[in-house]
């Protein structure tokens, strides 16, 4: 019988469908309503040692909408959770103790310091969290603290850094990725090298949403002037797809055995079918979550079971990378395309027919010469 069950790094979850770190995984109310609806696993809102430094503003969204209406790009600017560390580790623990077999998993992002580093990683996991995605990928808070993307776009940190992380805990360790960069395979090999478990792909976009031509102001506008954001939501999806098909490639290549979570723009069943057909072993929803709701999740879980059904897919294991192998190089494909026309050329000017029912009066002739050796 077909089934969305998988089991990623140890993890076990009942589907691939993760809540991605932000607003819909902010408090452990939120994160407890996500596993009543059916969510596979939830990645909490970034955590730090000192949520002091972190002071949010308002407004701090701005969407794009289409000629029809439809949100389809969505920018904020927030920053990682402004709640005390002291504060989440209660949750963290309250939430084990209530939903001790679901996977809760810790989203944090600290300075370019290894006591910090090693501190958040431990305290967490005594706290009861059953894994960690290291924020090396958020593009607008704290850069000036070498925070987030800041950290992300340097490899040779990077991987000092996960390696700080992987002997301070034994739980998979995800390093999720900030697609600001010309060749996100760079910071993803030097994550793994540094012995992080798996990559998450992508975080947003670095972004401005528009200008207000009423007002002369870029959106959003708080006390009249903005700072760039991160962009997300369905208008991404194809960059994310992307760049989960060049680090899945990467992974089989280099790093067999490692695990990919695709994140960006997946807003149903079917966008989840095109990253896990791409090498992506989880997906994960955030801005998804906030346009549609928890609920989201039920009917993506059956346009998932839809797919499997029409292919005869079994398990995500049948499908997944499965269309990986159909890429190829533009020089390739224009070998590919000549062949098939000089393939297609010989043929029309030598119908090769290869039994008695296939001779046809009109092509007699060509037929018979095509059967000759002259």
């Amino acid at each position: 019988m077909p089934t969305l069950a998988t089991t990623v790094d140890g993890l076990k979850l009942p589907n691939p469908f993760i809540i991605a770190s932000g607003p819909p995984g902010t408090n452990l109310n939120v994160i407890t309503r996500a596993f009543r609806e059916g969510w596979g696993a939830v990645i909490a809102k970034t955590v730090s040692l000192d949520a002091s430094k972190v002071v949010n503003v308002s407004p701090r969204y701005a969407k794009l909408h289409a000629a029809s209406g439809e949100v389809i790009g969505w920018e904020n600017i927030e920053l990682i959770s402004d709640r005390p560390f002291a504060h989440w580790l209660d949750e963290f623990r309250r939430c084990k103790d209530e939903f001790p077999d679901r996977v809760l998993i810790a989203s944090v992002m600290e300075e370019y310091r290894h006591d910090a580093w090693v501190e958040i990683i431990q305290r967490c996991e005594e706290a009861g969290v059953d894994g960690f995605e290291l924020n090396f990928s958020c593009p607008h808070g704290l850069p000036e603290r070498k925070m987030g993307s800041a950290m992300g776009e340097d490899p040779e940190i990077l991987e000092e850094v996960c390696g700080w992380v992987k002997t301070a805990t034994r739980k998979p360790v995800w390093a999720k990725m900030t697609p600001n960069i010309t060749h996100i395979e760079e910071p993803g090999r030097a994550a793994l090298r540094g012995g992080a478990t798996g990559l998450s792909a992508i975080n947003t976009i670095r972004s401005v949403m528009g200008v207000n031509l009423d007002t002369l102001r870029p959106e959003p506008t708080v006390e009249g002037y903005s700072t760039a954001g991160g962009y997300s939501s369905k208008a991404i999806r194809p960059i994310a797809l992307r760049m989960t098909m060049e680090l899945a490639t990467m992974l089989r290549a280099e790093f067999p055995g490692r695990t990919l979570s695709g994140l960006g723009g997946i807003e149903s069943g079917t966008d989840a079918a095109q990253f896990i057909l791409l090498g992506a072993d989880t997906v994960q929803v955030c801005t998804g979550v906030m346009k549609f709701g928890y609920g989201c999740v039920k009917p993506m879980c059956d346009e998932l079971f839809g797919f499997m059904a029409k292919h005869r897919f079994e398990t995500l294991a049948d499908f997944r990378g499965k269309s990986l192998p159909y890429f190829t190089t533009h020089a390739d494909l224009v070998k590919r395309q000549a062949d098939r026309k000089a393939a297609q050329k010989a043929a029309e000017a030598k119908p090769v027919v290869a039994s008695d029912t296939e001779w046809t009066g009109d092509e007699f002739v060509k037929q018979s010469d095509a059967l000759s050796k002259g």
